[in-house]
This record gives structure tokens, C-alpha cells and sequence, in this order.
């Protein structure tokens, strides 16, 4: 399957009113309540690009490259969970959106969490992904961080970046698209991967808030997660009681692996 010839979503950027500039697709015909994907950790807008042909064309979806991935701006600094969420509350007055269906995956996915409880009445619902509860302290992550991530020098290697995203994989991706994935992740500088993984450690849990939210909340796991394992799962549904569970085979990077079980998802989620 050639990607590059058969993605139809539209390549957009858009300047906040701060000055950044962010990279985002935009797929579909949908007038309503748009859903925003975002992506994890060194990953980009393309991402998403197996689900994204496979949704209702009926829907509006925005990709968005958060700050220092793909081709959005690599400010400085700016590389915590409140820092995007803040990315994205100015993203969507940009477009002038009131209120989205926030889907992210990984970073993503804390990015969204931390969204949905610093603005609460501009989430339509939540769809976490490969999903933390937390990385506090975490001592795996920490341990991973400090032989593998603070040694990281510009500019990052091929090989590096193909095992570091075949990591998080249970089940065999398109190999092109692959390519696709390894091509944007060397675009991130070494500086925005440690400021993202320490921003992760530093953190503090802010799980239990996400108890007052009232919208709907579905969470998709891979089976054979080795980032996001089952006790992250539990304690998300512990906090949000009312979020549906859905569990599929294979492992962090669900989307990639069951781009049509996660598309079908999307949209049973989003009632087209």
C-alpha cells in the first residue's frame, strides 16, 4: 500500500496568537463537532495516517503536530503536559472551535487528559489510547531515560529512531509506512526528546481529577503493551468509572498495528 499516493487529508499549518506555528492534516467533510488526534512522543501528525483514510468521510478530524515534532515549531522550551495543553486550547481559537472530541495517543493521550481537566467545557468526549495514569517518578522511564534519551546527540540516527518506534510494536506495521514514522522522528531534536521524557518524570499524578469529568470516555489498550501495562488501564478506570474499556491484540502503538479496529472505534465514538 503506497501512503504517500493514497492519503487524502489536507496538509494545514496554523500560527498561534503567542507566535508558534503547528503543523496539522485535516481530513473530511463534517460540519460538526470535529475530533482533534493527537499524536505520542517524537511522532508527528502523520501518525495517524493509517486510521485517518479508513474514518467516515462525514467527519472533521484534525492531526496536529504538537510543538517540536514534525514540522511545528521547536521552540526551547514549552514541553509539558500543561504546556501542550495550552498548544491546544490556542489551536482550536485559531480554527475558531468551541468544543472537539480530544483522541490522543501516548503523550497524547496525557496531553488530553490534562486538557480535558484544564478545560472541561470544550471536550465533546475522550478517547485515550496507549494510555499512562501517570509517569511520576516512574523508575523504568527514568531508567530508560538516563541510558537512552540524556546521551541522545543531534542529529538523531535512522537506527536509533527505527528501534526506538519498532519498540513499540507487538504486531508488523507497513513497512513503508514505517519509513514514514522513522523520517519524522529524526526531525525531533535531541533537546525536545529530554525535555519531553523529564517533563514525564516530573510530573506529578493528576489522575484522580480526571473523576469530575462528565463526558464520554473510552479507552483503547493493546494486550501486549510493554509501555502502557494493564495497572495504568486499572487506574484510569478507577478514576473515570464510567470511561468503556476496549481491549484489542497487539501493543503501545494500537493505531499503527489495528489502524481499521481503532478507525471503527473512532467512529462508533464519534455516532456516524
Amino acid at each position: 500500500m503506497n501512503l504517500e499516493a493514497s492519503y487524502v487529508a489536507v496538509s494545514k499549518f496554523v500560527r498561534l496568537p503567542g507566535g508558534l506555528r503547528l503543523e496539522y492534516l485535516e481530513y473530511g467533510t463534517g460540519t460538526g463537532t470535529p475530533a482533534v488526534l493527537l499524536h505520542g512522543v517524537t511522532d508527528s501528525c502523520r501518525s495517524f495516517e493509517p486510521v485517518l483514510p479508513l474514518l467516515p468521510a462525514t467527519l472533521r478530524v484534525l492531526a496536529l503536530s504538537q510543538r517540536g515534532h514534525g514540522d511545528s515549531d521547536r521552540p526551547e522550551s514549552g514541553y509539558g503536559y500543561s504546556d501542550l495543553s495550552g498548544d491546544l486550547a490556542a489551536f482550536l481559537d485559531a480554527l475558531g472551535i468551541d468544543k472537539a472530541v480530544i483522541i490522543g495517543h501516548s503523550m497524547g493521550a496525557m496531553v488530553a487528559q490534562r486538557f480535558a481537566i484544564d478545560h472541561p467545557t470544550r471536550v465533546a468526549g475522550l478517547m485515550l489510547i496507549g494510555a499512562f495514569s501517570t509517569l511520576y517518578n516512574d523508575g523504568g522511564i527514568a531508567a530508560f531515560v538516563a541510558s537512552s534519551i540524556d546521551p541522545l546527540g543531534d542529529p538523531i540516527s535512522a537506527e536509533f529512531a527505527r528501534e526506538w518506534q519498532l519498540s513499540t510494536t507487538a504486531r508488523p506495521i507497513d513497512p513503508e509506512f514505517l519509513d514514514i514514522v522513522i523520517r519524522e522522528t529524526v526531525k525531533v531534536p535531541a533537546r525536545v526528546w529530554r525535555a519531553a521524557f523529564h517533563g514525564f518524570l516530573e510530573t506529578p499524578d493528576f489522575s484522580a481529577e480526571l473523576g469530575r469529568l462528565a463526558v464520554p470516555v473510552s479507552i483503547l489498550w493493546g494486550d501486549q503493551d510493554t509501555y502502557a501495562l494493564r495497572g495504568h488501564q486499572e487506574a484510569l478506570l478507577a478514576a473515570m468509572p464510567h470511561a468503556r474499556f476496549l481491549v484489542y491484540e497487539g501493543g503501545h502503538a494500537l493505531h499503527w498495528e489495528q489502524p481499521a479496529a481503532v478507525a471503527g472505534a473512532i467512529g462508533a465514538f464519534m455516532n456516524v
